[in-house]
């Protein structure tokens, strides 16, 4: 038995509203007796985290959105798998926060890997969350076969790019967050309604 997914959809809207308001929350107002302009510019650590995971959560709620527009309900095993993807988006705001206050310091490494590791998490749930999908019939008659092989093979993927870039900010931290910002590529990119809108036409 399945349900519309209008209540799941508000709900998660929701979630991702605060989780990407905390952010900012993490950017401190500079005190210190060598001026406010050099204490802005020395914040520059925050700015970058702040700016990083405030375009993630965007294009991950834009993605759900997109998610949710192929199924024509939700039923009990979704409701749980749309939660814990939730639980990893909540969580975005603690790695960036540590980001931020490490990136300019020899700890930069561990932060960094801290950081990747939390989308693997996040990747898996995605994985999870479409899997159900898939597996529960929950998807809506216009969307074909390639649409589901398109998008399963792109989280497929972003599991393993998001692993790589946590083993490698262990050596090259700088090119360990690069590869993690390289997928918003892929997520920004990904065709979710393309087969669709086609058959309507």
């Amino acid at each position: 038995m399945t349900e519309s997914p209008t209540r799941v959809e508000a709900f998660s809207d929701g979630v991702f509203a605060i989780a990407i308001t905390l952010l900012v929350l993490e950017i401190r107002v500079p005190h210190g007796d060598h001026g406010l302009w050099t204490g802005l510019l020395a914040l520059w650590p925050s700015y970058i985290a702040f700016l990083m995971s405030f375009s993630v959560i965007l294009i991950m709620w834009v993605n759900h959105h997109e998610l949710l527009r192929m199924v024509h309900g939700v039923n009990y095993p979704f409701l749980f798998a749309n939660g814990f993807l939730l639980l990893t988006v909540t969580f975005v705001p603690f790695p960036t926060a540590v980001l931020a206050a490490n990136l300019a310091t020899p700890e930069a490494t561990t932060a960094v890997a801290f950081y990747c590791a939390t989308f693997v998490a996040n990747a898996l749930c995605w994985n999870l969350l479409f899997a159900t999908i898939v597996r529960g019939g929950l998807l809506r008659a216009d969307v074909t076969a390639a649409t589901v092989s398109n998008v399963r093979r792109a989280y497929y993927v972003g599991v393993l790019v998001y692993a790589a870039a946590t083993g490698l900010a262990f050596v090259r931290p700088v090119l360990g967050l690069l590869l993690n910002l390289s997928l918003w590529v892929v997520w920004i990119t990904l065709g979710y309604r393309a087969e669709s809108s086609s058959a309507r036409r």
